[in-house]
């Protein structure tokens, strides 16, 4: 099935507010602390009518389809909505939407379908990793480790503590229920779907480090209850490194980058080889995070991002979030997916980074010798492996192996302009980004893109996404009159400018819940056993124009290197994207699938994409320029 991208920075640094002032309607709960304290007065998710996801799904699917193809779907789209089934559906979706026991009508389905009961790999189909920008005072990995623990730390305890301020966007609060999930939490391999459980992190003050495929138990504070100071965990650490040794282990880890069920069973196998082996996995799944110390030097952004995103498969623990620190001093995150989406992990992530860049960590006093002396070793966490678990975790590696072999990766750092200049032009740094992956497209497969762009629903209660539907009327009338040549440039920013109003315009459905992909799924979920499929799902153009061939997600932070996931559908592209003041980038993932064509077409698309609004603009001054003269004749 397509796995659905879902990560969306539009809840900004600049949304988030420690402001109490909000719209009418929110009510601040006094029983809970400031981080849920408007979650049980956001409004509930809609359901869109009948007649509005219609209209707004046939606009979206003719630019896909032939005039034939669009009308065979016109009528299977007027017939679904006139039909009794499709009234009934919709009463059914709407019962349940007003059902005071379910806060989310979506919720529960999606998380299940989009995340829990996906049986294929975690990696590369679900995480999706951070690069951090280089601290440049080139720490050792052992003080990079050390130093974004500490920062991380004050973040835990407002969360932990639910005094973390809601985010906003344009003063009304977001749900920040799914920060729960961000520490102490660990997704479980189960069937049909996998489980996740939330640890007390009252009494899991701990990381886990993993080095050379071993794992490490450290605490981050001593028998007094006394936080550690990064000069101290930066010991730790060393003493991980140097405990580690050169030999590698066989790497237990590699078995949560398996298939999910492939990996409940594996699971199975490993709590039965011997009763301690559930002991060492729970201080892994308990702990505040698990923290990758790489035994590689990633330099280039392509490297540093495949290192992030994948690393070697082994020396890892891909059911948690996991920080990743290289010998180098570079460092990312990779983000377990499927409790929470990107927002919050960005969130803390610039917490750490823009508290280390500015100095606003405490670091903590120098090393004290005898204090440092009287902690606790590291206690390294073994496995007693049987020839059964041995033989999972072989075929674990070899999975891994394969999967990661067939695919690349390309990433383009466009400096020819950013969202500064983007919006001296009056548009939509996000829009403007989406039509040159639109023209891209475009050049490279001439016809329009699949593609689905992450809008989050937050505002919401337990809202997650919906799809912007990126493709359109407009932007493929404007990507095919930018390769005709008969075409003026005039005419060009004219559809140009059209097809960014018209993608503004579907990010605000989306994003007040009225977008088309979550309601069809809605509908489709309340058929009972024996009830025929709708024709309207049957249709040719409902999977075609649902395989999501270009999956985009914009995520832009000044703290951040570069970001990424994989692609959704084998044919397709994992194509995330930053905008920053004065640069562009993309990283692209595929099947091996042109990749570097691909990045070769979206430099070209943005630097014409340029270089035609310019001539546009310099063809209407000189037309201004020339009435002015004959007004004054």
């Amino acid at each position: 099935m397509s796995q659905a991208r879902t990560l969306k920075s539009s809840a900004s640094r600049k949304a988030v507010s420690s402001s109490s002032d909000v719209p009418p309607g929110y009510v601040a709960d006094p029983n809970v602390g400031p981080m849920l304290r408007y979650e049980a007065s956001l409004p509930r998710l809609p359901v869109p009518s009948l007649s509005s996801t219609a209209h707004k799904y046939l606009e979206t699917v003719e630019p896909h389809l032939t005039r034939e193809q669009f009308a065979r779907t016109q009528r299977a789209v007027q017939a679904f909505v006139e039909s009794a089934q499709g009234q009934e559906l919709q009463k059914r979706l709407q019962a349940r939407a007003a059902d005071p026991n379910v806060k989310n009508w979506l919720a529960d389905w999606w998380n299940e379908t989009a995340y829990m009961a996906y049986r294929d790999p975690v990696v590369v189909f679900v995480s999706y990793f951070y690069v951090h920008m280089d601290d440049r005072t080139r720490p050792s990995q052992a003080k990079r480790a050390a130093q974004l623990l500490k920062a991380m730390l004050p973040f835990r305890y407002l969360v932990e503590s639910g005094q973390l301020e809601p985010e906003k966007v344009r003063g009304a609060p977001l749900a920040m229920s799914s920060y729960e999930w961000l520490f102490h939490s660990c997704r479980y391999p189960t069937k049909p779907a996998d489980t996740a459980k939330k640890f007390d992190p009252k009494t899991h003050n701990h990381v886990v480090f993993v080095r050379k495929n071993k794992f490490f138990k450290v605490p981050l504070a001593d028998a007094s209850g006394r936080e550690l100071t990064a000069a101290e965990l930066e010991e730790q650490i060393k003493k991980v490194i140097s405990m580690a040794g050169e030999e590698k282990a066989a790497p237990v880890g590699a078995l949560t980058a398996e298939n999910r069920d492939t990996w409940t069973d594996a699971r199975a196998a490993l709590l039965a080889a011997a009763p301690s082996n559930a002991a060492a996995l729970e201080e892994i799944e308990s702990a505040i995070m698990v923290v990758c110390l790489d035994d590689t030097a990633p330099v280039t952004r392509e490297q540093a991002s495949w290192q992030c995103w994948v690393g070697d498969g082994r020396n890892r623990f891909f059911d948690k979030h996991q920080l990743i620190v290289f010998e180098n001093g570079k460092s990312g995150f990779l983000g377990e997916h499927s409790c929470m989406d990107g927002t919050p992990t960005l969130r803390m992530n610039e917490f750490m980074l823009a508290s280390l860049a500015h100095g606003k960590v405490d670091l903590g006093p120098a090393l004290d010798a005898s204090a440092a002396s009287a902690l606790p070793a590291p206690q390294e966490l073994t496995f007693e492996l049987d020839a059964r678990t041995r033989s999972h975790i072989s075929a674990a590696e070899a999975h891994f192996d394969a999967l990661v072999a067939q695919h690349d990766m390309e990433v383009l750092h466009y400096e020819g302009y950013g969202k500064e200049y983007i919006k001296r032009h009056k548009a939509s740094p996000d829009a403007w980004a989406q039509m040159v992956k639109q023209l891209a497209f475009q050049k490279m497969f001439g016809r329009p893109g699949v593609c689905y762009e992450s809008a989050q629903t937050r505002k919401f209660q337990l809202g997650r996404t919906e799809v912007i539907r990126s493709a359109s009327k407009e932007s493929k009338a404007w990507a095919e009159a930018m390769l005709d040549p008969k075409q003026t440039d005039e005419q060009r920013a004219a559809l140009f400018r059209k097809a960014v109003s018209r993608h503004l315009q579907y990010a605000a459905w989306a994003a007040d819940g009225q977008g088309v992909d979550r309601h069809l799924f809605g509908l489709k979920k309340c058929l009972r056993e024996g009830e025929p499929l709708p024709e309207i799902y049957q249709d040719k153009a409902y999977a075609k124009t649902s395989h999501w061939e270009l999956s985009t997600s914009q995520l832009s932070s000044p703290y951040l290197d570069g970001w990424g996931y994989g692609e959704v559908v084998p044919d397709g592209y994992g194509l995330s994207y930053s905008i920053g003041d004065n640069y562009i980038r993309w990283t692209i993932t595929s099947l091996k699938r042109r990749t570097a064509e691909l990045k070769h077409y979206l430099a070209e698309a943005a630097t014409e994409t340029r270089e035609m609004m310019e001539r546009a603009a310099a063809a209407e001054a000189k037309k201004k320029e020339a009435a002015g003269d004959k007004a004054k004749l």
